[in-house]
């Protein structure tokens, strides 16, 4: 199992991703063989957010060519990363039938993210 720090990368950061970051979605270059599930709780672990949704997109590399040298760039995952912004308390039942409420407390922005 490989941990937080080897599965996120770095931010990706465009004037998309900018626009992006107002409805919480965040995106970060992560490591090609990660999941979804493992990206998620790195995200989680990372930067103490709830994560509502995970989106990859592989990119294979491209041909490159220097004079009659020719190779590929590195294939690159991006995963765009959704969050909660509005964290609400979870209601639920106990043993005796009593209703408890647990606030979570979650951030609602990544403020290390390279864009901000």
């Amino acid at each position: 199992m490989r941990i937080a720090e080897d599965i996120i990368i770095r931010p990706y950061i465009t004037e998309k991703s900018n626009d992006d970051m107002a409805d919480g979605k965040y995106t970060f270059i992560v490591d090609y063989r990660a999941k979804k599930t493992e990206i998620k709780r790195a995200v989680e672990k990372l930067f103490n957010v709830k994560v509502i949704a995970v989106n990859t997109i592989n990119y294979e590399g491209k041909q490159k060519r220097m004079g009659v040298h020719q190779g590929r760039t590195a294939k690159w995952k991006k995963a765009i990363v959704k969050i909660d912004t509005d964290p609400q308390p979870v209601a639920y039942l106990d043993k005796d039938g009593k209703q408890v409420s647990t606030s979570k407390k979650y951030k609602t922005e990544i403020q290390d993210f390279g864009g901000m």
